[in-house]
């Protein structure tokens, strides 16, 4: 669905030499050096273009972390928790939301910690190109579903696994912030759980499993929209916007087919205040669509509103209305409710979760032999003053990540759920 998702910025990072001293020339040593300057190379070409097809990014990625996770762990024969390598090379990563100053730290974790990170958002950026095609099929659909999953899924393995390890707090407003990982890991299950949602408008399945799916998934944009609120709002109110239209839009969706199903049970009265509900969800999303276009912040600009997923709800809620209104008024006589009727929340099938992440072992190369080659002491000798915050300031704002182009139409899609993926 062309249009449909929101997304910010990749993470900007400096050139790293990893010119790390040794007791003596070591040629595997030198080729870890080599390696993991090249991997980390590969890798950064590949990140600013979601074109690229998962089997082309994901091995580089696994190349990268095999290589990078001898500077985090020593070989089991050492019988230490981290490697004497960890704090021998200067890593520098702007953050998605904070602009282009970046963080400097001597901290292989530090790196760790962001490429995963970024690795995560060229996930939920290819799902955006997947998506946007003119039509999608059902194994492209699945790709969709599965990109949100594993993209979640590392960031998940960032910040339960790596984060606490860092040497320092995360900056207020940084992708290691709480609050804004819990923005990012509930936004990307939300949308995995979209896919799940229009494929089963399209199938006709249930009503009530419909809206109880499409009330977890308005819940879990609210709870990437709290998580949100108290970061500062010139920079966050733009996709904060985006989270609550989203889930303004799914509450629609869960109290129109909530109604339906009370509508299917005789229940013509709570059916109808239910759908006065989904009534005023639906212009709240409206209304919240115009306020996410006029708010500035970093990140692209969705345009929900446009599409015939977005624009079909409307009509289906007000004839469902009308036809409960219309029976209740000549058949039911039923009471209309002053409170609409609770949404259900016992949605588990469709519900989906971050696909958990692991690590890949260190590469082959990080043998004791080879570990022993390098000597912390010489690498130690550089002068500090090159870590210092002052240092850091001169040397100034990394450049914004050059991202490719996804080409997005604005065809409508001539389908029951009016939506691209199914």
């Amino acid at each position: 669905m062309s249009h449909w998702f929101h997304r910010n910025p990749l993470k900007a990072t400096g050139d790293v030499k990893f010119e790390m001293k040794m007791v003596a020339s070591d040629s595997q040593a030198l080729k870890i050096c080599s390696d993991l300057k090249q991997a980390r190379k590969r890798l950064l070409e590949l990140l600013p273009d979601a074109n690229h097809e998962i089997s082309v990014v994901e091995p580089a990625l696994m190349l990268y972390l095999a290589v990078l996770r001898g500077l985090i762990h020593p070989p089991e024969e050492e019988g230490t928790s981290w490697s004497k390598l960890r704090h021998a090379v200067r890593f520098k990563w702007t953050n998605s939301m904070l602009g282009n100053t970046p963080e400097t730290h001597y901290d292989a974790v530090f790196e760790l910690v962001c490429v995963l990170q970024n690795a995560g958002f060229w996930y939920f950026k290819h799902a955006t190109k997947v998506a946007a095609q003119e039509n999608v099929n059902m194994e492209e659909a699945k790709e969709v579903h599965r990109s949100l999953r594993r993209g979640a899924g590392l960031l998940q393995c960032a910040h339960n696994d790596w984060v606490q390890h860092l040497l320092e707090q995360p900056l207020p407003g940084s992708d290691a912030d709480p609050r804004v990982y819990t923005a990012y890991l509930n936004q990307a299950t939300a949308e995995a759980q979209e896919v799940t949602i229009a494929r089963a408008v399209e199938l006709k399945h249930n009503a009530g499993l419909i809206s109880a799916l499409s009330h977890e998934t308005s819940k879990m944009f609210t709870t990437a929209a709290d998580s949100l609120a108290s970061l500062d709002q010139k920079i966050f109110a733009h996709w904060m916007n985006y989270l609550k239209l989203k889930a303004a839009f799914y509450m629609s969706y869960a109290h129109n087919y909530s109604g339906e199903n009370l509508l299917n049970q005789d229940k013509c009265g709570d059916g109808i205040r239910a759908l006065q509900e989904a009534k005023k969800s639906y212009e709240a999303a409206n209304a919240m669509c115009k306020e996410y276009s006029g708010t500035k912040g970093p990140g692209t600009k969705a345009k929900p509103d446009r599409h015939l997923f977005f624009r079909r709800i409307a009509p289906i809620i007000s004839r469902t209305l009308e036809k409960c209104e219309r029976e209740n008024g000549m058949i039911y006589h039923q009471k209309v409710p002053y409170d609409a009727p609770e949404l259900e929340i016992r949605a588990t099938y469709g519900l989906a979760s971050p696909e958990e992440y692991c690590l890949p072992p260190s590469a082959p190369l990080w043998s004791s032999t080879t570990y022993a080659a390098f000597d912390l002491t010489k690498n130690m000798s550089e002068d500090k003053a090159a870590n210092s915050k002052a240092a850091q300031k001169v040397e100034g704002d990394l450049p914004t990540v050059k991202e490719a182009a996804i080409h997005q139409k604005d065809g409508e899609h001539k389908n029951d759920s009016g939506c691209s993926i199914m």
